[in-house]
């Protein structure tokens, strides 16, 4: 069956212009609210509309248990269920509102299709844009789904909360290793705000070699599933630079792309939005040839004196963070020049005791690795592809 036949509801959201929002009323329900088969509430960022403005722009209202689904990234489709709520809910445009039908098909079933490889492929040849990615509301009421036996659904959810619960305790050991991580710089550097050890300090000027940042204007070489890959904000966190989703790209044979080519052991510091974020440019990642867009720094240091990744895990720390904060350009919008990332105040010990934390930092890694791959395995040897 096609997803649109399998709901009593089927239809967008609602045109909320800025100045038809206001402080209280009917919550409005936003695409940034629908995580992966989770909701986000985000009361801090909660939007509303008067009663006034839902009457006279004929608002379709949600309710508790409806689907909702983005039609935007990251990643295009991704939809959960709506909690209980004390408010009276519309959602915006970018949202389709999924009411399945209860004699058909459980929203616990339809959510959890919603969540799988199956579905995101069967998406995927309907989806539109290059630098904005979505999906029409008919494109996504066209997806077709395998409707078994109410009886079969409520065992294929029972078995897939079961699953969630084994791989949300995983993600909580994955946590509790990052934290060892960071504790054991407190335990080897001191407090980094306050320098307890007395450390040395130096200025990052003093190490760096080569100071870039990305260009604009590459989506003309995106490509689908190959080619070289394309570093945005998004894959840079906790030290660490992920590819799980990754745009490729065929880039042009320029100085611009040999400008902003990484090499391994490359620092990369967002510089707009979340300022801060850092990772290290491995040795897999370089050999595969990558980029990075304009959001990004890339800060080559002369790794003879200091180590790039020692650099990274102290810019996450709080010293590093606040340093970030006090040298924001703009204020409200956040961005950091050149000028700022070269004076920032770095805490440098021994290159050997440096060392020394890199050895147990690699250590961890390998144990957060295996647990990735236990979550993987989990996942793949499941009964999740066989029903879903």
């Amino acid at each position: 069956m096609r997803l649109k036949d399998v709901c009593t509801v089927f239809a967008d959201g609602d045109w909320i212009e800025s100045k038809d929002q206001s402080e209280e009323g009917i919550r409005l329900v936003q695409t940034g609210n629908i995580g992966e088969g989770i909701y986000l509430e985000k009361e801090s960022r909660a939007k509303y509309i008067s009663e006034d403005t839902f009457k006279r722009l004929k608002c379709t209202e949600i309710f508790a248990g409806d689907i909702l689904v983005s039609r935007l990234p990251e990643p295009v489709g991704r939809a959960c269920i709506i909690p209980d709520k004390t408010e009276r809910m519309i959602t915006a445009v970018d949202c389709t509102i999924c009411r399945p039908d209860s004699n058909l098909i459980s929203k616990e079933y339809l959510c959890y299709f919603m969540r799988s490889n199956t579905y995101y492929t069967r998406l995927l040849g309907n989806v539109t844009g290059t630098t904005r990615k979505r999906i029409s509301r008919k494109n996504l009421g066209n997806v077709e789904l395998r409707v078994p036996s109410k009886e079969e659904q409520k065992s294929v959810v029972e078995r897939l909360d079961c699953l969630l619960k084994v791989i949300e305790s995983r993600a909580k050991e994955l946590q509790l290793l990052d934290d060892l991580i960071k504790a054991r710089f407190v335990e080897m550097f001191g407090d980094t705000v306050t320098n307890s050890m007395n450390w040395e300090e130096h200025v990052l000027s003093e190490y760096i070699v080569f100071l870039t940042s990305g260009s604009r204007g590459w989506a003309q070489y995106f490509t689908d599933e190959s080619g070289e890959v394309f570093i945005t904000i998004k894959n840079v966190k906790n030290n660490h630079i992920n590819l799980d989703n990754v745009q490729y790209i065929m880039a042009p044979n320029n100085k611009e792309a040999e400008r902003t080519k990484v090499q391994a052991g490359d620092l990369l510091i967002s510089i707009t939005a979340d300022l801060g974020r850092t990772g290290v440019v491995d040795e897999d990642i370089a050999s595969k040839g990558a980029y990075i867009n304009q959001h990004l720094s890339l800060v080559r240091l002369d790794s003879s004196k200091i180590s790039p990744l020692y650099v990274s895990y102290f810019l996450e720390t709080e010293g590093g963070k606040r340093q970030f904060e006090s040298r924001n350009q703009n204020g409200v919008k956040a961005g950091l020049n050149f000028d700022a990332i070269k004076s920032l105040r770095i805490l440098v010990p021994d290159k050997k005791l440096q060392e020394e934390y890199l050895q147990f930092v690699k250590q961890v890694d390998k144990s957060k690795v295996m647990e990735i791959k236990k979550n993987c395995e989990l996942i793949n040897n499941s009964f999740y592809y066989k029903y879903i």
